[in-house]
């Protein structure tokens, strides 16, 4: 029986390491199951092991032995000053697998939950009755029944293979995944405390910085980053912010995330970076593409067409005129296309729906007095985005500018999808229609050598709905023409 006991200190001592050990890998810190933190832990269970075989030489694990009954073998024992370390080493590998487990209690995943308080459950039991029979509470005849409470945790852990999936649906890769999007996210990402001390960094930051990680965690925030008393507690940088690295300058919109902890008190904020500089040479390559588009095009068109006036009779100085008329078009739609990706134009504003067509109508008709414009208005005024301006704009002009009849029509018909917080507006011609490689082309989406549209006016109108979150479509009009569908989001703020 003494050695069957002695023998029982390789369950009592491995259990718990395992089971840290469990815990650790469960929840995604399998950084400390490592080989050497294997050994490390294994060092206490070891030498009681020992101890426990070689008991009769010293009295380190037990003191005394006791008999029970008239056999005279001893069965109870009284614990030496290494029992104590023993049992001490137990449970605080019990409370350290514990603490890990405690997080999942809040997981947002069900089957996390369950599993943690099943395993919580069959850890708690066990151990609580092992610490009231050395507190002498449950004296059984001098029989520990931890192992009876064992079964407890039998019955805990098989309703968490069963019910909540365990082994089968783990959260190991959550913590693992979260560090993985924090280092490799392409936005610079500092964390500081409420001290203004840095205290995590990403992979990112250490480039856009210049820093090196070993010696920025725990350096003052205003060391490390540039201007750092011109960031907002939280919120958006106003302006930017401009870093100095080895290839010259570079400019960087920052956005500051305040830390709250479960009482909102702040406690840290993230400051993160974003690379703006060939978003500012975008702008500057579109505002100088405006200006020769505004500008120089048709000053060009314009000396051109003066002078074709002077030869106003002959009929090859007409078509140079048409062609100058022609190119200069060519301009104007260029800069509406331009337009539509400069925000800075209030094209992403939203606009009253009925006054933006009749807007629209309006230009329509005076541009061309002899088409005949029907309009269908709904019941009830919605607010669209305002690139959409352009786009029925030039949805009005094809119609009328590709109808080769004197008399061309086009109705404008709006209705309301129900329940879906959207707005569709037809545009129906009485037109030839649309070649079928031009919609090839749009379909695509880009252009090539061989395969290319007629002009902006179709990209316009997809780049604007596009731009609006909305969709377009095509298709035949009764007995003939053309019906162009514009499907858009309402704005409901406004």
């Amino acid at each position: 029986m003494l050695l069957w006991t002695d023998l029982a200190w390789v369950g009592v001592l491995a259990i718990p390491v395992a089971w840290l050990l469990f815990s650790l890998e469960y929840t995604g810190r399998d950084q400390y199951v490592q080989l050497r933190c294997v050994g490390l832990l294994a060092v206490v269970p070891v030498v009681t092991v020992v101890l426990a075989l070689t008991r009769q030489y010293h009295d380190l694990l037990y003191v005394t032995s006791v008999s029970i009954g008239t056999t005279g073998v001893p069965v109870v024992v009284e614990g030496g000053v290494w029992y104590w370390v023993a049992a001490g080493y137990t449970y605080l590998l019990g409370v350290g697998g514990m603490i890990p487990l405690l997080g999942l209690l809040t997981s947002d995943t069900a089957p996390f939950r369950g599993q943690s308080v099943a395993l919580l459950v069959g850890l708690v039991v066990p151990w609580a009755t092992n610490l009231l029979y050395l507190a002498g509470v449950l004296s059984i005849a001098g029989v520990d029944p931890t192992p009876i409470a064992f079964g407890v945790s039998g019955v805990a852990y098989l309703g968490a293979l069963t019910q909540f999936r365990l082994l089968g649906t783990v959260p190991t890769p959550n913590a693992r995944a979260r560090r993985l999007l924090f280092d490799r996210m392409q936005e610079g990402a500092v964390v500081v405390d409420s001290n203004d001390n840095v205290v995590d960094v990403n992979d990112s930051s250490l480039d856009i910085l210049g820093v090196d990680s070993c010696t920025v965690l725990g350096a003052p925030a205003d060391e490390v980053i540039p201007e750092y008393d011109r960031l907002p507690d939280d919120g958006k940088l106003s302006g930017h912010l401009t870093v100095d690295t080895q290839f010259g300058t570079r400019p960087y919109d920052v956005v500051v995330t305040r830390i709250n902890n479960v009482r909102g008190t702040p406690i840290g904020r993230v400051i993160r970076f974003h690379d703006i500089g060939e978003h500012l040479r975008q702008q500057q390559r579109l505002e100088a593409l405006h200006r020769i588009l505004r500008h120089n095009i048709r000053t060009e068109t314009n000396v051109i067409h003066g002078y074709v006036d002077q030869f106003a009779d002959d009929a090859d100085a007409q078509i140079v005129k048409r062609r100058a008329l022609r190119i200069d078009e060519i301009g104007r739609k260029g800069r509406e296309a331009i337009e539509l990706f400069d925000t800075t134009h209030g094209g992403d504003r939203p606009r009253s729906l009925s006054s933006l067509l009749d807007d629209c109508l309006t230009a329509a008709r005076d541009e061309h007095p002899a088409a005949t414009f029907a309009y269908d208005l709904l019941n009830e005024d919605v607010a669209v985005a305002g690139v959409l301006e352009s786009v029925f704009s030039n949805l009005l002009e094809n119609a009328v500018v590709h109808n080769p009849s004197d008399d061309p029509h086009v109705r404008v018909s709006v209705r309301r999808v129900s329940d879906a917080g959207r707005v569709r507006v037809d545009v129906a011609d009485d037109g030839p229609g649309i070649d079928d490689y031009e919609l090839c082309v749009l379909k695509d989406g880009t252009e090539t050598p061989l395969k290319h549209g007629s002009g902006l006016g179709l990209w316009i109108v997809k780049w604007g709905v596009d731009a609006a979150g909305g969709t377009v479509g095509f298709a035949a009009n009764d007995p003939t023409g053309l019906v162009v569908t514009v499907d858009v989001p309402i704005d409901e703020q406004q």
